[in-house]
């Protein structure tokens, strides 16, 4: 271990899922080398605090040590004073979707005070690329009423009473608990949600799992949780002129579980960390390097990679790797 002034931002070695649904674009647009694998492989798990994914640290001098090692060692000093927990509380992911995921929903803190075992989960994807015919599925249509949904449930009609939309990259999606989701395939997100892995599956559209057996349903646990009231837009639209000076770009900042921005950079962008929360930088269009030049450190991170800085890392700076133009999203608490 190094000393807490000493520390730096830290990269993670991904965790790859195989998953009947997965896709082609963490190789074919980010260039990434998959390990071997029978099934496609649809998950990176960037930064994951979970008894069966627990990640380790890939870059600097903590290189090895898993991050349950980290919060011990370091704890509030790393994660920041708004961390309450033992844990870290997001899990971050690249979703890469070949097919369409099933149809779900989450639980909020409500349901699962009552319903022991089960996790809250509120999330927010964002578009890093969308073939053609891409589409995100997310909430309620307007006229949908629970009895309209609960008798189409089970039927390729449903998807008439869902919010449904075109993908387009730098586009983005808050998915609080209790709202009905789906990815379609051909999309790769960036996924923030909280420290949780309870799904209710609603439909899997026909699809079979990779046993070539029907994937288990929730629908009982999913009725009870959706927010049959919750008929709000959830698509945040990205901004679709080219930048020509730094800008930061609120994309969920009343959220009580973390706060998103997208920052478009076109050079040099200061910031800092003053204790209260770590930051996660994810590079989206291009590679980019944060400097502390106080404590001499320089970090890339490569594009589609997610970094921590943490908490006590004070000031930074962001700079472009060779592009002109760069996408950033930072998430904080």
């Amino acid at each position: 271990m190094i000393e807490k002034d000493e520390l730096y931002p830290i990269l993670f070695d991904p965790i790859y899922k195989e998953v009947v649904w997965g896709g082609d674009m963490l190789s074919s647009f980010l260039g990434r080398e998959l390990p071997p694998h029978e099934a496609p492989v649809g998950e990176s798990w960037e930064i994951s605090d979970r008894d069966d994914a627990v990640s380790s640290v890939s870059n600097g001098a903590l290189a090895g040590t898993d991050i349950r090692t980290l919060i011990k060692h370091y704890g509030k000093v790393l994660f920041g004073e708004l961390s309450n927990s033992n844990r870290f509380p997001l899990l971050v992911k690249l979703i890469d979707a070949g097919k369409t995921l099933s149809l779900q929903v989450h639980p909020d803190e409500a349901y699962c005070s009552k319903n022991p075992g089960s996790e809250p989960k509120t999330e927010m994807w964002y578009v890093i690329a969308a073939k053609p015919d891409a589409k995100i599925i997310a909430g309620l249509r307007h006229n949908c009423t629970k009895m309209q949904f609960i008798e189409k449930v089970n039927s390729t009609e449903i998807e008439n009473y869902l919010q449904v939309y075109k993908s387009l990259p730098g586009d983005a999606y808050y998915i609080r608990a209790g709202r009905v989701h789906a990815i379609g395939g051909g999309n790769l997100l960036l996924e923030i949600q909280q420290n949780s892995n309870t799904t209710f599956r609603i439909s899997d559209w026909g699809k079979l799992g990779s046993d070539g057996k029907p994937r288990q349903l929730h629908v009982e646990q999913a009725l009870n949780s959706i927010n049959f009231m919750d008929r709000n837009t959830p698509r945040i639209s990205g901004v679709s002129d080219s930048a020509s000076h730094n800008r930061r770009l609120p994309v969920v900042n009343m959220c009580p579980f973390f706060r998103v921005d997208e920052l478009r950079l076109v050079g040099g962008y200061f910031d800092k960390t003053d204790g209260s929360s770590f930051h996660l930088l994810t590079a989206i269009s291009d590679s980019i390097v944060v400097r502390n030049p106080d404590k001499r450190t320089r970090t890339e991170i490569p594009r589609g990679r997610t970094a921590l800085v943490p908490a006590n890392f004070g000031t930074y700076t962001l700079e472009l790797s060779g592009a002109e133009e760069a996408t950033v999203i930072k998430t904080s608490l």
